[in-house]
């Protein structure tokens, strides 16, 4: 099972990994990690022919999902549909949803939980182009 490991950070970033997504096994968060405060975010793997081992439903948080690896089924109350590498999901607030891998090896993905209708501004409506001298 992987954890998350804490890099480094300072005052207004933190770094942190989860190591190779490639072998990874299981599910992990990684708020705790980064401290972030507006989103959750995880990791999951699941192996062939397995899935979550329940359905949930959330209140408050929509969920996006991104396909990293495999093919499998997802489940959002009572539709089901194919999703593979590259599938982006997002499901509302207050529907049962549940994923399955399908495929010979294990599907992994990355999950984004934030409030449903919480986006206000984003991209350039929120940054904005500044100077700063570059250190890379």
């Amino acid at each position: 099972m992987n954890e998350v490991k804490v890099i480094n950070s300072g005052n207004k970033f933190a770094h942190a990994t989860v190591g190779s997504l490639h072998g990874f096994e299981g599910k992990q968060f990684v708020k705790d990690a980064t401290g972030a405060t507006s989103c959750e975010i995880s990791f999951g793997t699941l192996p062939s022919g397995q899935s979550v081992p329940f359905f949930h439903s959330h209140k408050n948080n929509e969920e996006n999902y991104i396909i990293l690896s495999g093919s499998g089924k997802f489940q959002v109350d009572d539709e089901t549909f194919e999703i593979n590498e590259g599938s982006v999901i997002r499901v509302s607030t207050n529907c049962d949803r549940n994923i399955k891998c399908t495929s010979d090896t294990p599907l992994t993905y990355i999950c984004i939980q934030a409030k449903e209708g919480s986006l206000g501004a984003y991209t350039m409506t929120d940054a904005e182009i500044t100077t700063r001298g570059n250190l890379m």
